[in-house]
């Protein structure tokens, strides 16, 4: 299936962490999923736990690896770094099977990068709500897709 065999670069993790933030307590997000460190979920994640700094990055590796290997295995079109990076946060965040259903990845698929860049910014939802950070996160990925030198939020590729 894919073509691609990427791995998440230190721009594309600045973006992550820059959205994510780091939280070593547990939380619930805005839809009332109970997240830990840089947006981890899952059952392992309850109200009352605690990380340490460790841990969270330990996490955070662990999540950021499943998000890049669904990448590298679901776009069948060669991609460059900037692309990956930015699919890649995208899946982090929303998840595979958001992405593995989306529009955004039958354009990468089609060979319609352009269309595929437009559809970022249709996942500024959640709870059916538009979420001004989602939409500045989307915008960043958008940009970053696109190859703008700061990945559109301050972070320098080079």
């Amino acid at each position: 299936m894919g073509v691609n065999n990427f791995t998440y670069s230190q721009d594309g993790l600045a973006l992550t962490k820059q959205f994510e933030g780091c939280r070593l307590t547990a939380y619930q997000d805005q839809v009332g999923v109970w997240t830990i460190g840089y947006g981890h979920t899952g059952k392992d994640v309850v109200s009352g736990l605690t990380i340490t700094q460790d841990q969270a990055d330990a996490l955070l590796a662990r999540d950021i690896a499943g998000s890049s290997a669904y990448v590298n295995l679901v776009v069948t079109m060669a991609l460059q770094q900037n692309q990956f990076d930015a699919l890649v946060d995208f899946v982090f965040n929303l998840g595979r099977t958001a992405f593995g259903n989306s529009t955004m990845l039958k354009y990468l698929n089609a060979g319609n990068f352009a269309g595929a860049a437009g559809q970022f910014v249709l996942w500024d939802h959640a709870g059916g709500q538009v979420v001004p950070g989602l939409l500045r996160r989307r915008q960043a990925e958008a940009a970053m897709f696109q190859g703008a030198e700061d990945g559109g939020f301050g972070v320098s590729n080079g």
